[in-house]
């Protein structure tokens, strides 16, 4: 048991819409992720989703509204509700997700930017 530097290990995750995993909490993975643009809308059908931001706005599209979340805020998205993850101006933001183990990054969309395994930071 060690404490978690999360600017520290920001530094580490590669790229863009590809989390890194930094720890599990029961059945749920903490991850760490860097975005920049949109992401793909999609759904998770049995898993709910924790996003908080450590860095920079969020833009959480739903298709009736857009909600933003800015640094030190977080929104749950519920289990089947369909959503995209944006970002603006070219702007970088840090994210902290809570998912359960096992979830499909883009829900059953596959897209390019779909991930199918997390690295350990």
């Amino acid at each position: 048991m060690k404490s978690i530097n999360l600017k520290e290990k920001h530094k580490l995750v590669n790229g863009y819409w590809h989390p890194h995993k930094i720890g599990v909490v029961d059945n749920m993975q903490v991850l760490l992720a860097k975005l920049k643009g949109e992401f793909v809308w999609h759904s998770h059908d049995n898993e709910d989703e924790l996003f908080q931001v450590t860095k920079g706005t969020l833009y959480m599209q739903f298709r009736d509204r857009t909600e933003v979340v800015r640094q030190g805020e977080l929104i749950i998205v519920p289990k089947g509700v369909e959503h995209c993850p944006l970002t603006k101006d070219n702007e970088e933001v840090h994210i902290m997700l809570f998912e359960k183990q096992g979830i499909a990054h883009t829900g059953n969309v596959i897209d390019e930017k779909t991930k199918t395994e997390y690295p350990k930071i």
